[in-house]
């Protein structure tokens, strides 16, 4: 239903069913209306309802207005539903008390019908407005996040590109030159072909065509695997990779092993790609628990890298953000890694977290359920 056609929902609380009956009479041709007369139990109905506006008498014996507001203000669920004080409390004391605690409007009894249906109608509105607004930040971040994506995707494609062009051009000229110019058509490629499946991959994971296949694999080669793709990488930038692997991970489990090599491969290029010279990557994993038909497997990654501010982290999982736009840009790629890999884990009802800080290094851990054969 679109928002200008709802039905907006309207919660009084006073504790004298006259009112109740007249604020209902008044409001229910416009609006869906839910009641309490004890005020102890506004804020559970509030939290589970959200209504659109909530009507509150001040004197009341369980719970004054002002004790009930403060608890509604309290609760992220339910801090932002606009108050309006309606009470027999005709002083600007009461008020002034009423606003200050977070009220957004004050209605005195005898209350004019016409005045309600105005001041509810107005809180209504700014609501409305509220969400239009917050909406549209929304959307231009989105925007903007994309067309960073699309601008960062189409240097990445370009540039081994035109590293294999421009090597089978020197080629031609010079024939001595095969050997280097292969090695770097062959690792450009490889560039460009992880670029187009980490695209291909990202587009089937948000159109849901993408389904974990769970079979057997050996789960210890897979990991010995791993560590040799990434090692081979790693002596190429002086750095070395330390393992430990948990002796008592069975041999053999079951689930999907070409999704969780790639939540690997990712984390451990990664690790490479943003520590030093000489820097240690340290790769682990162990069993976390256990039972008669399923084991969950811990996988760390550390680094001794650039780490991770708090701020930087928010955005870390988000298909469309890198961790930043200046140190981690550097290094190159589009940032969709560490995205697909949540997106992967969750779909095998995993985990992934960071524990990171700038200059210091990051460490991720991924929590993995497989079954036993």
């Amino acid at each position: 239903m679109d928002k200008l056609d709802k039905k907006y929902s309207i919660l009084i609380i006073d504790d004298e069913k006259s009112n109740i009956i007249a604020l209902t009479s008044i409001l229910s041709s416009q609006y869906r209306i839910l009641a309490l007369r004890d005020s102890s139990e506004t804020e559970a109905l509030a939290e589970k309802e959200i209504p659109d506006v909530i009507l509150l008498d001040i004197l009341m014996p369980e719970l004054d207005g002002y004790e009930v507001i403060k608890l509604l203000k309290r609760n992220p669920k339910t801090q932002d539903i606009p108050v309006i004080f309606i009470t027999g409390l005709d002083s600007a004391e009461a008020e002034e008390k009423g606003l200050q605690l977070g009220a957004a409007d004050y209605i005195t009894k005898p209350f004019h019908s016409a005045i309600v249906k105005m001041r509810v109608q107005i809180q209504i509105e700014l609501n409305l407005k509220e969400e239009l607004r917050i909406a549209k930040e929304h959307a231009e971040r989105s925007s903007r996040a994309k067309g960073e994506f699309l601008s960062r995707m189409s240097h990445e494609m370009l540039t081994p590109m035109n590293v294999i062009m421009g090597m089978l051009q020197i080629a031609k000229m010079k024939p001595e030159k095969y050997k280097d110019c292969f090695d770097s058509i062959e690792a450009s490629s490889e560039q460009l072909l992880t670029l187009v499946k980490d695209l291909l991959n990202a587009s089937e994971i948000e159109y849901g065509a993408l389904k974990p296949n769970n079979a057997p694999f050996a789960f210890n080669n897979m990991l010995n695997t791993a560590h040799l793709e990434a090692e081979r990488y790693a002596v190429m930038r002086n750095q070395f990779i330390s393992c430990k692997f948990d002796p008592d991970i069975p041999d053999t489990l079951i689930g999907d092993e070409k999704l969780l090599y790639k939540v690997i491969q990712n984390l451990l290029a990664n690790a490479i790609k943003f520590s030093p010279e000489l820097g240690e990557i340290n790769f682990t994993a162990k069993i976390k628990a256990q039972d008669d038909k399923s084991v969950t497997i811990e996988i760390t990654v550390s680094d001794e890298g650039i780490g991770i501010s708090a701020e930087q982290q928010e955005q870390l999982f988000n298909i469309f953000n890198q961790a930043d736009g200046g140190s981690t840009r550097k290094q190159g790629g589009i940032g969709i890694g560490l995205a697909l890999s949540k997106r992967i884990l969750e779909m095998m009802n995993g985990s992934i977290s960071v524990d990171s800080e700038p200059e210091k290094g990051s460490k991720f851990t991924v929590t993995v359920p497989l079954l036993t054969p």
